[in-house]
Order: C-alpha cells, then sequence, then structure tokens
C-alpha cells in the first residue's frame, strides 16, 4: 500500500480559498486512484473528488462541483485539492484517499472502495 500525508488544512474565512496536497510515497502512484473524501463531525465520510491515472479524468460531489479541482502530479507523487469560494458547510477533516484495483472511476465511489488513507487535514470555514 501507499503512503499517504495531507497538509495544507486551516481556518479560511467564508468565499476564500484553500489549497490541500496528499503527498505519497513508493514508485507507483501513476498506477493510483487518487481520491479526496471529507468527514464532518457527527456525520460520515462523504466523497469530495476523483482524479484517474494520468490525471485525464475528474469527478466531483455535486456539492463541490464548480468550486473544488482536483489534480495531480504524476513527476511528484502528488495530489491536489483547490477549493474556491468555500463555504461554512464545507468545514470538515479533508482524507486523501489511493486505490490501485479499481477499474471503474465514477463520483459514486465511497470509503470501502479505497485500500489507502491518509491521516487527514482539518479544514474550518468561518462564517
Amino acid at each position: 500500500q501507499v503512503q499517504l500525508v495531507e497538509s495544507g488544512g486551516g481556518l479560511v474565512q467564508a468565499g476564500g480559498s484553500l489549497r490541500l496536497s496528499c503527498a505519497a510515497s513508493g514508485r507507483t502512484f501513476s498506477s493510483y486512484v487518487m481520491a479526496w473524501f471529507r468527514q464532518a463531525p457527527g456525520k460520515e465520510r462523504e466523497f469530495v473528488a476523483a482524479i484517474t491515472w494520468s490525471g485525464a479524468t475528474t469527478y466531483y460531489a455535486d456539492s463541490v462541483k464548480g468550486r473544488f479541482t482536483i489534480s495531480r502530479d504524476n513527476a511528484k507523487n502528488t495530489v491536489y485539492l483547490q477549493m474556491n469560494s468555500l463555504k461554512p458547510e464545507d468545514t470538515a477533516v479533508y482524507y486523501c484517499a489511493a486505490d490501485d484495483t479499481l477499474v471503474v472511476v465514477t463520483a459514486t465511489l465511497g470509503p470501502p472502495d479505497f485500500g489507502s488513507w491518509g491521516q487527514g487535514t482539518q479544514v474550518t470555514v468561518s462564517s
């Protein structure tokens, strides 16, 4: 399994922006589908965005579509989540996830579909 380390979380006012990064260990990063999930207090972990192996295709939850952008740099073993126009309801712990067994990528992927997880980074959006 790949080891994942997130960074970039913090406190931001509504309407602001943050960029999350997730650095992966190993030499086969390009064989992994990468995704971001988030979990707010008292809620289940939910899908935010996913990106295919080469980065050619991306998928988003409806709640973040048009505001968040997922991207990856396979040369740097890193996936990013650019978050713009942040809202208080975006407040959550954001987790990076990876899996190298997926053959189909959709916006309906859930936590059981991913075998590797980071420790999470807190994002807090104040109103």
